[in-house]
């Protein structure tokens, strides 16, 4: 039994929301909220998906402003993830601009985003990395120089990364934790969301997962040990109902387990308050 869920700051690691396409902050974390959720880490959309096509300082404003609006209306806690999508980089070029001019833009975009983790408005930048479709060899070269200069941008003011990358196997996190270990950039603070449940450091490389809560995923995760997180990827988007998994997933999987005892109240509370506390430098 759950002696008293309520204290348990379930956390979704990597939750959208959108006013604009979807039912916006207030109503999904009210939705989490009344399933058991209490922190949301809400990485900004987009530029495309608000009308305003490489807008990118705009696109980390709104992700900032629908946080604070949770925070003064909700009970959620709500924090901001900062960074441009790699798909954001391929729209660049395929708008015409060549693969250095796209860099140079996103690069001055990844800056503003270290303005906003130093002036406290969030808490990490991302979500940053690579295409998660095919894309030219020229094309990933540049995606890995963006991605190589977000985390030393990262490492000059001690955050965490969100990363964003194609389906990730081992091999890609080998490749990953290479590319930080060259920089200097902790490990730990390398969150690879939308990840499977690679838990064992002989299978992340000192990564953090961000796992994707399927039942199946969760159980796999937690038969290896409590290092990782909890997230949805939920689009906040009506146009793509069945897309990723629901604002109500991760309070109620976890919820769940606890109850059907997959989880006890300690592993919930090392998922969802110690790492979340350890890598973000946040109190819950």
């Amino acid at each position: 039994m759950i002696a008293n869920p309520n204290e348990i700051p379930i956390t979704d690691n990597h939750i959208h929301v959108d006013p604009i396409n979807g039912k916006g902050p207030i109503k999904i974390a009210k939705e989490f909220y009344n399933s058991g959720g209490r922190v949301m880490i809400i990485p900004n959309k987009p530029s495309w998906t608000f009308g305003e096509p490489f807008n990118f300082k705009k696109a980390m404003d709104l992700a900032i402003k629908y946080s604070e609006e949770i925070n003064e209306n909700t009970n959620v806690k709500a924090f901001a993830v900062c960074g441009v999508h790699p798909a954001e980089y391929s729209k660049l070029i395929e708008s015409g601009k060549t693969f250095e001019e796209g860099y140079k833009l996103v690069k001055e975009a990844i800056d503003y985003s270290k303005s906003l983790v130093e002036n406290k408005k969030a808490i990490a930048i991302g979500e940053i990395g690579r295409p998660h479709y095919e894309v030219s060899h020229d094309e990933m070269e540049y995606q890995n120089k963006i991605l190589k200069y977000s985390l030393k941008i990262a490492k000059e003011v001690d955050c965490p990364v969100q990363l964003h990358t194609e389906t990730a196997s081992e091999e890609q996190f080998k490749e990953f934790a290479n590319f930080a270990d060259e920089i200097g950039f902790n490990k730990k603070k390398l969150i690879k969301h939308f990840s499977g449940p690679y838990i064992k450091e002989e299978e992340n490389f000192g990564l953090t997962p961000s796992v994707m809560s399927s039942k199946k995923n969760i159980e796999i995760a937690i038969s290896k040990g409590t290092n990782f997180l909890m997230e949805t990827d939920y689009l906040d988007d009506l146009s793509r109902p069945g897309a990723v998994l629901g604002p109500k997933t991760v309070p109620k999987r976890t919820l769940d387990f606890i109850r059907k005892e997959i989880f006890s109240q300690e592993d919930a509370f090392k998922i969802h308050k110690d790492n979340i506390e350890k890598i973000y430098k946040i109190e819950l």
